[in-house]
């Protein structure tokens, strides 16, 4: 069981722009003045720019373009609506906005198999969109799969019960917590848990000033350090710039990285950037287009493919 993987699919935008179904609880997303054909332009730049990076260090992508069969411009978000298990399984995942349940393509699949990744078994938890219920993939549920436990903050977009459902069927702990962000002076509900947290191999970077209740902050610590994780805290502040929105991956000669966008990079202190280095080098791109429009960044970009090779 390794919590890293050399290979991530990833969407290649093609009506790339602000999705307003998915601004009523993403405080992360705002308005740019641009034209939604300039705005499309300069994400798949950022896009390409990105996937030549990661290529360049080793790291495995396989690039599926988006269709132009639906109105889907969130697509270059993937992970919010599959995950893939080392042991065959593809998990699919119910979606809040309406326009990302159109997403979801059995051709993704073929695509896959096509590179010799072997698919097994599907768990599909999309019939809980019918109740109003949203699970969204490994942007609400964080995953430290050799200790086996999961991560989730409880949102409009996790719900507390699938959650438990998915830990369950794919045998994880729970570990349940609600993460806050200010606006407009209130405490809301951070939209998706992995813009606040990152589990990697040996350290975890998080927010903790978004847990508002003590005993939870207090439970979600003592997991990782039992665990053995160097805890990297980021202030809101930086959580803001994306820093929480990470993901480390293996490239060439099963180096370790974690990957960020230049926006999050920019934001740590040196101390901060120390103490990953400790761990990993660190891979960052420019995303501002698609940080600002989508409101999501590096780690919502990267579906990690564990599937076992044919």
């Amino acid at each position: 069981m390794q919590q890293t993987t050399n290979t991530i699919l990833m969407i290649r935008p093609i009506n790339f722009r602000m999705n307003e179904q998915t601004a009523v609880n993403n405080y992360f997303q705002e308005d740019i003045d641009l034209k939604n054909a300039e705005i499309n332009n300069k994400a798949q730049q950022e896009f390409d720019a990105f996937v030549f990076k990661l290529k360049s260090f080793g790291v495995n992508v396989v690039v599926v373009s988006d269709t132009d069969k639906f109105d889907t411009p969130d697509s270059i978000f993937p992970n919010n609506w599959i995950s893939f298990h080392s042991d065959g399984t593809v998990g699919l995942y119910p979606m809040f906005a309406e326009n990302r349940r159109l997403e979801r393509r059995d051709d993704i699949l073929n695509e896959l198999e096509k590179n010799d990744f072997l698919i097994e078994n599907i768990v599909d938890y999309t019939s809980a969109e019918e109740e109003d219920l949203f699970l969204e993939g490994t942007g609400s549920i964080i995953l430290d799969r050799v200790n086996r436990k999961a991560y989730c903050a409880l949102s409009a977009r996790a719900d507390e019960d699938l959650f438990i459902e998915f830990c369950e069927d794919f045998e994880y702990t729970p570990v349940v917590f609600v993460a806050n962000q200010t606006v407009e002076g209130e405490r809301a509900a951070i939209y998706h848990t992995n813009v606040m947290m990152c589990v990697a191999e040996t350290f975890a970077v998080i927010c903790l000033d978004t847990i508002d209740n003590k005993a939870e902050k207090k439970n979600v610590l003592k997991h990782l350090k039992e665990d053995g994780k160097q805890v990297i805290e980021i202030t809101e502040a930086q959580m803001h710039n994306f820093a929480g929105n990470m993901l480390q991956v293996r490239g060439a000669n099963d180096e370790l990285f974690l990957v960020m966008s230049k926006t999050a990079h920019d934001s740590l202190t040196q101390s901060q950037v120390a103490k990953i280095n400790n761990h990993c080098k660190i891979i960052s791109s420019s995303l501002e287009t698609i940080e600002t429009c989508g409101g999501g960044s590096a780690r919502c970009m990267m579906a990690e493919v564990f599937l076992p090779k044919n």
